[in-house]
């Protein structure tokens, strides 16, 4: 395909206009401000439209779909123990399996064409990132309060399976890794245990860390004043790369912490707004160095999986708690949401325009009323864009989303699965 006359975020984050992007199989084999000589198939028209590294999703749940506004206005501990852990433990791999669906088909219309996915069971997920096209690291996240070892797990051996059948797959759009729920869903034993099996295996580690206040103090109270970042850190699960979603509650010490073992933070400004949990320090984290990268957490936390909206948040609030309209700037916004996710995800040759990389695009419409007047194209999209200008969603050359259209998935069956599967699970809990 050749995108022309297009308007193109380059790999400097730099916005260039009228330019030529050809993609050649999975990659980005021609951008200039002049025709190509050599063909590239089908051309795209882009006039009044923006090209862009698609988004990655660093922390996201997409089979909790079912449970988009089932649980509304309660605190975090609250909402956990009396609706979403109840509904959790009435869904079947089927019930996972087309609820991911259903969220991939969320995430590609919003222009997001990878995630970071911790949920519970791990087959489902894969085959249906595998099915879909979209690329994805995920895990089952760890948990366990007994005097059980990590080892001793059921989860141990199934990770270590889903590993062997899915880590590479799919011409390595799909990662299987490691994954702790939280220091609070778990014991010292289980982690170290984890930690050992992850930096043996050489694969990576998502955790929930520091999401709220409470957490931080109990934490302390139960490991001798140490903070959830300090505790992990001395577990040793950190030893291998590791996104770390939330991170509110951090002191400098933390990320001094997280700076140390490159530890990726993949800030959720709308859940952790909505949940009053708090404002990850962004502004102190990227000060210090720490790569920083965007997540949506769940629709029932969120609600949706609009990254555009997800970006202006994450600008927006930093002003606020600062008090600093200068402290993130929308090109660090768009570099949050894009290129250090596939960083924080090992994938070195993705997350920008450049030739060689991956062709994984996000095409934006332009000419809409309130993105008149056009005095700077990235203010534009941080400060006045929508979700629904995304256009067309690419992940390795291949067209996954282009106005309405999902070549990958039958919406219309999905939709009907999961309204019929989400309607069961209601009468079970009611029954019970």
């Amino acid at each position: 395909m050749l995108f022309q006359n297009i308007t193109v975020l380059d790999e400097n984050f730099e916005v260039r206009s009228n330019y030529y992007v050809g993609v050649r199989d999975d990659r980005i084999a021609y951008c200039s401000d002049q025709p190509p000589k050599e063909d590239f198939g089908e051309i795209y028209d882009g006039t009044n439209r923006l090209l862009i590294p698609s988004f990655y999703n660093m922390h996201s749940h997409l089979p909790m779909v079912f449970l988009r506004g089932y649980g509304e206005n309660l605190p975090l501990m609250t909402w956990l123990q009396t609706r979403i852990f109840p509904f959790e433990a009435h869904l079947t791999d089927d019930d996972i399996y087309y609820g991911c669906l259903m969220g991939i088909a969320e995430m590609l219309r919003y222009g997001i064409g990878a995630t970071e996915e911790m949920y519970i069971r791990q087959d489902p997920l894969g085959r249906a990132f595998a099915e879909s096209g979209v690329k994805a690291n995920f895990a089952q996240c760890c948990n366990g309060f007994g005097d059980e070892g990590y080892f001793d797990l059921p989860i141990y051996k199934e990770t270590l399976e889903t590993i062997q059948k899915y880590n590479g797959a799919a011409d390595g759009r799909i990662r299987a890794e490691f994954s702790l729920h939280a220091e609070y869903t778990s014991t010292e034993k289980i982690v170290r245990g984890l930690a050992e099996t992850a930096a043996k295996y050489g694969s990576s580690m998502h955790v929930h860390v520091s999401e709220t206040a409470g957490e931080v103090q109990a934490c302390r109270e139960r490991h001798g004043g140490k903070s959830p970042v300090r505790y992990l850190a001395d577990c040793g699960l950190f030893s291998v790369p590791t996104v770390a979603a939330h991170v509110v509650h951090v002191d400098d010490e933390d990320i001094a912490i997280l700076k140390e073992y490159g530890v990726t933070v993949a800030t959720c400004p709308k859940s952790n707004a909505k949940l009053a949990s708090g404002i990850c320090p962004v502004s102190a984290l990227l000060k210090a160095g720490v790569n920083v990268a965007i997540g949506t957490d769940s629709v029932a936390s969120n609600n949706n999986l609009n990254m555009i909206e997800e970006m202006r948040f994450f600008n927006l609030l930093q002003k606020a708690a600062t008090l600093d309209p200068t402290v993130i700037t929308p090109k660090e916004t768009l570099f949050a949401a894009t290129r250090a996710g596939a960083l924080a995800q090992q994938r070195a040759d993705c997350g920008l325009v450049k030739v060689g990389f991956k062709a994984d695009l996000t095409v934006l419409e332009l000419d809409r009323i309130y993105l008149q007047p056009e005095y700077n194209v990235l203010n534009n999209l941080i400060y006045s864009a929508a979700g629904n200008d995304v256009a067309l969603t690419m992940v390795d050359g291949r067209v996954l989303y282009r106005d309405g259209n999902y070549p990958t998935l039958d919406i219309e069956w999905i939709t009907a699965e999961c309204e019929q599967r989400r309607l069961r699970i209601l009468g079970e809990l009611a029954g019970e």
